[in-house]
């Protein structure tokens, strides 16, 4: 896959403001992909302390150096808890890492569905672990819409994953409730939902809002958190759903081996909330 223009060799910084006052910023080493989809602006740069990073229309993605905090603590709560997790789904991901941490575990069967066929090529190129993930034979990929694929899918799944944008502009959709109530409707009985939530003090509004209805829907409705350095603020927040897996007494866990972050002790600590947020979560909408 070619770029839609040269690269841009005098390209020496990253810029994200992540508020109207503050940000993360990257030099420069070199430039790998620079592309545009329907959908989106594509770049993959390389930084000297990060390694390679995906910015989407500027905003950061994911970088080699930390994606793992990200990637373990979104699939392995869920996937540790399940007492069978055959089939699982991934909303969103086209970097691969989710799909990676998926596939340590035995599962049978995992789709990935990614709206963003460029996204997919382009990371496939530059991310090795994406390209390592799609050869494995239990890896399906779908380039499509999530919303619409969830509509349309007749499997029912034993995990499913939101590993969508943050909870804002053309992604709200996958936060709001009806997208919610599509996911319980593919779940297998005693199945399990994680979906990334976004930051822990910039969407506390948002945490609050969906609060409310996603202990309408679930019997066990509950937030966790994990670091992601790069990502705004650096706490990261999200969701545990289920109406029969408790998250912090669950009837087995299985834990990969070889994993940089998450292990028990994590996972216990992650559902312990502060204050700001048990308090924000309470007062709700």
């Amino acid at each position: 896959m070619k770029p839609d223009k040269a690269l841009n060799a005098k390209k020496t910084e990253a810029r994200e403001y992540q508020t109207a006052a503050s940000g993360i910023f990257f030099t420069v080493k070199d430039v790998l992909y620079e592309g545009r989809s329907e959908f989106q602006r594509i770049e993959i740069i390389r930084n000297k302390d990060y390694g390679r990073v995906l910015l989407l229309d500027g905003l950061l993605q994911t970088t080699e150096r930390d994606e793992f905090y990200y990637h373990e603590m979104l699939v392995h709560p869920a996937l540790a808890c399940h007492p069978r997790p055959s089939k699982v789904l991934i909303i969103g991901g086209g970097d691969g890492g989710a799909l990676r941490e998926v596939l340590r575990h035995p599962v049978e069967k995992a789709w990935l569905v990614e709206i963003d066929g460029r996204v997919i090529e382009a990371c496939r190129r530059h991310f090795p672990w994406l390209k390592a993930a799609l050869k494995d034979p239990r890896a399906e990929l779908a380039v499509a819409d999530g919303n619409v694929f969830i509509e349309e899918v007749r499997e029912k799944f034993d995990v499913i994953l939101v590993d969508s944008s943050d909870p804002v502009g053309p992604s709200t959709v996958l936060h709001e409730e009806a997208f919610t109530r599509k996911l319980k409707s593919r779940l297998n009985p005693g199945g399990v939902i994680a979906a990334q939530a976004g930051s822990l003090m910039l969407h506390l509004d948002s945490h609050a809002m969906k609060s409310v209805f996603l202990k309408k829907l679930f019997r066990r409705s509950g937030f966790y958190l994990g670091p992601v350095p790069t990502y705004p603020v650096g706490m990261w927040c999200y969701n545990f759903l289920s109406d029969d897996v408790d998250p912090l007494a669950p009837r087995r866990t299985r834990i990969p081996k070889g994993l940089k972050y998450y292990n028990a002790e994590v996972h216990r600590a992650a559902f312990a909330l502060p204050n700001f947020l048990a308090e924000r979560l309470k007062k709700g909408k």
